[in-house]
């Protein structure tokens, strides 16, 4: 599969599935206390008014939870149907289309990232060029909140909510992604490891690294 290819399957996935997947996952971050403490923690770690992008938004729930934490946060996804979901839902808040892997953003212009399940559909050979960027736009002391599958083995769907659509998730082990970003050139501050919620209809753990883009060298 080529970079074209994989980038074009999430966006069509996306774009198919988008107002079913909305109504799906239609509970806020509140509903889900665990999530919410990694999300709360990030947000202080960030500290108010922080500029942060939430990268692969989708319809723009976390960006909302994080604008009402006090920081100044905007959305962007591959999707456009999933951004005009966002756009309904959250018109006080700033969405943009576009890719984790090209971000139209100025080197070290952001206090804070998130990449909330965004990731997944990446192969894993093009992680590195990702936390690549990640690192890119943070600044130093910027922090990086990751959260994805925890396993080993991926799952292909050719279908979702009634759809015919294809696209691969795959599932990654938390010590391996420490070891990417490390490599990107982050520290690593926080590893969480979570059981599946049978309520949520989750199959495997669920994961979540907290990174942080060293301080400039005191001369």
């Amino acid at each position: 599969m080529t970079d074209l290819d994989f980038v074009d399957e999430t966006r069509v996935f996306y774009d198919t599935v988008a107002e079913d997947y909305a109504v799906r996952f239609s509970e806020p971050p509140v509903a889900m206390p665990l999530d919410l403490g990694l999300l709360y923690g990030f947000a202080e770690l960030v500290g108010e008014g922080g500029e942060v992008a939430d990268l692969g938004c989708g319809p723009g729930r976390v960006t909302a939870y994080l604008a009402s934490r006090g920081l100044s946060v905007f959305g962007l996804d591959l999707s456009e149907s999933m951004l005009a979901i966002a756009r309904r839902e959250h018109p006080g808040l700033r969405f943009e289309q576009g890719s984790m892997l090209e971000l139209d953003l100025a080197d070290a212009s952001l206090d804070g990232v998130v990449s909330w399940y965004s990731t997944i559909h990446t192969p894993l050979d093009r992680l590195p060029d990702v936390f690549a960027e990640f690192f890119r736009v943070l600044r130093p002391s910027g922090h990086l909140l990751l959260g994805f599958q925890a396993g080993d083995e991926p799952r292909h769907y050719e279908e979702a909510f009634g759809h015919r659509v294809a696209l691969t998730f795959r599932r990654r082990q938390p010590e391996r992604i420490a070891a990417l970003l490390e490599a990107a050139g982050f520290v690593v501050r926080s590893r969480t490891v979570r059981e599946p919620d049978e309520e949520l209809g989750e199959p495997v753990r669920q994961a979540c690294l907290i990174a942080r883009k060293p301080p400039e060298p005191v001369s």
